[in-house]
């Protein structure tokens, strides 16, 4: 039988309350926490640590989702966005400024959107949007 998790969406209220949120869902009993990035919460998806470890498969019912989809929507991915510029150096100006452009004419990702393609990429864990 899979692995039985539960996101609460009431919980998650920007970025920084997404992560918490994965930390305590996926590294209950850790003695170390996910870091704010999407590479992380992939790499986590991926790798046999945390409560994931030695489970084939995972079933996660996501709580309230469109809360979710709100928290994470378009005004936070766009000061996620924001903040990668004040970093240069860091990244590509240009990328993050194409992506700002496209979400302003309603084309880019938002960041809720860039979670649920990391989980569809894992097809061994099974989310469900409730």
């Amino acid at each position: 039988m899979p692995l039985q998790l539960q996101i609460d969406g009431r919980a998650i209220t920007d970025i920084d309350s997404f992560y918490a949120e994965m930390n305590r869902v996926f590294m209950a009993g850790e003695d170390w926490q996910l870091g704010s990035s999407l590479d992380a919460l992939d790499d986590l998806l991926y790798a046999g640590y945390g409560v994931l470890r030695g489970h084939a498969t995972a079933t996660v019912a996501w709580r309230d989702a469109e809360l979710s989809r709100v928290a994470l929507g378009m005004d936070a991915t766009c000061t996620w966005l924001q903040a990668k510029l004040q970093q240069p150096g860091t990244f590509s100006a240009d990328v993050i400024r194409r992506q700002l452009d496209a979400l302003e004419r309603g084309e880019g990702q938002t960041y809720f959107e860039i979670v649920m393609e990391i989980f569809a990429s894992h097809p061994r864990i099974t989310l469900r949007l409730e």
